[in-house]
């Protein structure tokens, strides 16, 4: 099913061409984004049901101008005939003038106009659509998942599965741009609670999200099983003995570590507010010669892929490590601006009401040449580190704290069934990275939403192959 730009921006796009006109009569540039997305998130568990609008769901506009290198901009989300627009646009703006010159505040420096050329159009398909199925189906769907779930063990004391769905459509309109884009985007989560007659609780929890429709509940119910054994494998784990050990990271902690040590950290409004040590690194080595690391849209179908970013920038693939060398950060258009570097297209907002900031999009490590048979047969002793809980990090020091699910105890090469959780690994980024000594022959992706300064959602995915380093873990 073809996922087609909605019909409400569609019925705009002449009306914000022609507000563009008038609003060049009094400003040196101006651009209109307009986005409509609409989204549920639905759940069932053994005790509820829930069927809700989806947090990131919206609808409105925010209008972009640029007066004497200085930019505003103005968010609406009412349709008015488009010289009342143009009028509140320009009221808004004389009252933003008068206040920062009666505080006598100064801006930072001056906006360029963009003068980029482009008339593009980007709509994606899924294989069965959300049109296509009742709310009621996927339910009751949900429900046979839990089902399921539960009747894999008498330990299992509840599983919640959750199907969450974005159906996005964006328009941005400039002097020198009309672009269209529509896609969907959906993922499922799994959250498991068990308890064993030694009144011991558990939890573990599994996702997967893609540019896909329904199709992905399917997908999801073949990995129950192994998700349910996950999580009892649990109860005869033990805590680690802190220290520094060869680890084999899966393409889950690699990713997490991906996102957090060079994710952030080369996000390039930190440089213009000098909060990143990257800054000071590019053209130098960082990583092992194996570590390339990529943040992009167009090589993955993925849910942070797109067309075009929340400035009209068309978005692109940057390379940000290769073969061990720290390249170049992500930028939106305005720190592109400041640091005099062309955008990645990396601009993205949580909602037309907020301020770009510059985000990632899919950040991974790229596969090398290693088979995981090979990296475990290489240990003498070490873990294989599995499944991410959440992370942060540091770009100013460049330290890295991830919490990881669990880890499996390797001995002369093989698993001596040894289980330690929860694991926690720290360190400092070029380090962990420099012992990076073999990188997998797959890579694999995971659905995530990021804050930053925790705020500012948008949804991101991480991930890389298998690989082998040194960290230390507590």
């Amino acid at each position: 099913m073809l996922i087609n730009c909605s019909n409400y921006l569609e019925d705009k796009i002449d009306g914000l061409q022609s507000l563009i006109e008038l609003l060049l009569e009094y400003f040196d540039d101006a651009s209109i984004l307009a986005t409509d997305v609409i989204g549920k998130s639905m759940s069932a568990s053994k005790y509820e049901t829930t069927i809700k609008d989806h947090y990131l769901a919206e609808r409105g506009f925010v209008a972009r101008v640029i007066k004497g290198g200085n930019l505003f901009e103005y968010s609406f989300n009412h349709w008015e005939e488009i010289s009342t627009l143009k009028d509140s646009i320009l009221k808004k703006f004389k009252e933003h003038s008068a206040m920062v010159e009666k505080l006598e505040l100064a801006y930072y420096d001056k906006a360029v106009v963009n003068k980029e050329i482009a008339f593009e159009t980007d709509v994606r398909e899924v294989k069965i659509g959300i049109e296509e199925v009742s709310l009621e189906d996927i339910i009751l769907k949900l429900k046979s998942m839990n089902l399921y779930a539960m009747s894999l063990s008498n330990e299992i004391i509840d599983f919640k599965c959750s199907f969450n769905y974005l159906i996005t459509s964006k328009v941005f309109v400039s002097p020198t741009k009309t672009l269209k884009q529509a896609y969907m985007a959906s993922d499922v989560f799994g959250f498991v609670i068990a308890r064993n007659d030694q009144n011991r609780n558990v939890s573990y929890h599994e996702s997967i999200g893609e540019l896909m429709g329904v199709e992905i509940l399917d997908a999801f119910e073949d990995r129950i099983p192994e998700i349910i054994m996950a999580t009892l494998e649990l109860f005869n784990a033990k805590k680690v003995t802190p220290g520094i050990y060869d680890v084999i990271c899966d393409p889950k902690v690699s990713g997490l570590i991906a996102h957090e040590a060079f994710g952030h950290g080369v996000e390039m409004d930190m440089f213009v507010k000098n909060r990143a040590l990257a800054k000071s690194f590019i053209n130098k080595k960082v990583a092992s010669d194996v570590v390339t690391m990529r943040d992009g849209v167009s090589c993955v179908n993925q849910v942070a892929s797109y067309l075009f970013d929340d400035e009209g920038i068309i978005a692109k693939e940057t390379i940000i490590i290769a073969d061990g060398i720290l390249k170049e950060g992500i930028s939106d258009y305005v720190s592109a601006n400041r640091l005099g570097v062309k955008p990645s297209g990396n601009g993205r907002r949580e909602s037309f009401e907020r301020k770009v900031y510059t985000r990632m999009t899919n950040t991974y490590f790229e596969k090398g040449n290693d088979s995981l048979k090979n990296m475990i047969s290489s240990i003498r002793y070490g873990f294989l580190l599995e499944g991410m809980i959440s992370g942060m990090e540091d770009p100013k020091h460049w330290g890295i704290q991830c919490m990881i699910a669990k880890g499996r105890e390797i001995v002369d090469g093989h698993f001596t069934g040894v289980i330690i959780a929860p694991v926690i690994l720290t360190g400092y980024v070029p380090r962990l990275l420099q012992d990076i000594s073999m990188v997998g022959d797959e890579t694999f992706l995971q659905v995530g939403s990021c804050g930053k300064g925790y705020k500012e959602t948008v949804r991101v995915s991480c991930g890389g192959p298998y690989i082998k380093t040194k960290a230390r873990l507590g």
